[in-house]
């Protein structure tokens, strides 16, 4: 949701950012590479009892790859780019995950239903995204929702830092997810007819 309605809020500091790095001579693909390198660290440093530096690498890498699809679209967009993109984007979801995991035990449960609720998540709208013939901004078809990247982090950022309610933020993440899952079918059964 925050993705879709509020972007257009950040996008100029997006746009900065990307033609500076541009300008430094670095690519999309290799901003996208930077972005999960950054990203993927932030489950170890939940699991070294380390959050602020787990919320701060987090959010770096997801800012980072937002810039990384300004700058793909200001140079030449690949289909590679967007594979990678779409596959180290749940690698760093996964390490967060894996980082509560392995710290609180006890929250295993709900964490494994949260990655449940990601996999058919991501399956609907990747699977909408090939099949519908409606383009946008980005290199396939976007189905907005409740859940989209930014309110992921904003629900792994308090799963991190009030770890003492980690089961139940889980599980309000589990349900956002499902609410998502469910407008994104209702959409594709209108626009897939």
């Amino acid at each position: 949701m925050l993705d879709t309605h509020a972007r257009k809020h950040v996008q100029p500091t997006v746009e900065k950012t990307a033609d500076f790095l541009l300008k430094m001579g670095f690519s999309a693909d290799g901003i996208t590479k930077i972005a999960f390198a950054i990203g993927v660290s932030s489950g170890l440093f939940i699991y070294l009892d380390q959050p602020l530096i787990a919320i701060l690498v987090l959010w770096l890498s997801g800012y980072l790859d937002v810039v990384d699809g300004t700058m793909a679209r200001k140079t030449k967009p690949s289909s590679w780019g967007t594979l990678l993109d779409i596959s180290f984007d749940r690698v760093v979801e996964i390490s967060v995950i894996l980082g509560l995991a392995f710290r609180f035990p006890d929250s295993m449960w709900a964490l494994l239903l949260l990655s449940v609720s990601i996999i058919i998540g991501m399956t609907v709208f990747l699977t909408v995204g090939a099949l519908s013939e409606k383009q946008g901004t980005k290199s396939f078809y976007y189905q907005a929702g409740l859940a989209e990247r930014t309110e992921g982090f904003i629900l792994f950022t308090l799963m991190i830092v009030f770890s003492t309610y980690l089961t139940a933020i889980t599980l309000i993440f589990v349900a956002v997810q499902l609410i998502t899952i469910a407008q994104r079918m209702a959409e594709a059964k209108r626009i897939l007819k």
